[in-house]
């Protein structure tokens, strides 16, 4: 009998600043903070993403921010999917944080948050 696994609860994310990261993540993304995260002894937020969840942690982080592809498409990274990619075009642009579309042809781009932690926007 194999494991059946069903879907993606969550992803935790490293950061260095919790409140630098909920800026990025809820005022720039629009995520939305879940409150019910109880005290595990550390700094951290729980983010809302569809019926999944994004788990920041205030840790430090064993992984180097030096020496990390400029294209985050080569480097491991999170998958997010929006509405509108123009739109998130827009944000990211206005808000001058650098992007690369990707080199597949999809329609999706890639950025890294304040911490250098890749993400994927799918338009979908």
């Amino acid at each position: 009998m194999t494991v059946q696994v069903k879907h993606i609860l969550h992803v935790s994310v490293l950061v260095r600043d919790v409140d630098r990261s909920l800026r990025f993540y809820c005022e720039l993304l629009g995520l939305r903070l879940d409150n019910s995260r109880t005290d595990l002894g550390y700094p951290g937020a729980w983010l809302t993403v569809g019926g999944a969840q994004i788990h920041l942690l205030q840790l430090p982080s064993p992984d180097p921010v030096e020496g990390r592809p400029a294209h985050g498409g080569r480097d491991r990274h999170t998958a997010l999917a929006v509405a509108s990619l123009s739109r998130l075009q827009q944000t990211l642009e206005t808000a001058q944080i650098a992007f690369t579309l990707s080199r597949s042809g999809r329609r999706a781009l890639f950025c890294r948050d304040p911490d250098g932690n890749a993400l994927e926007f799918i338009e979908a």
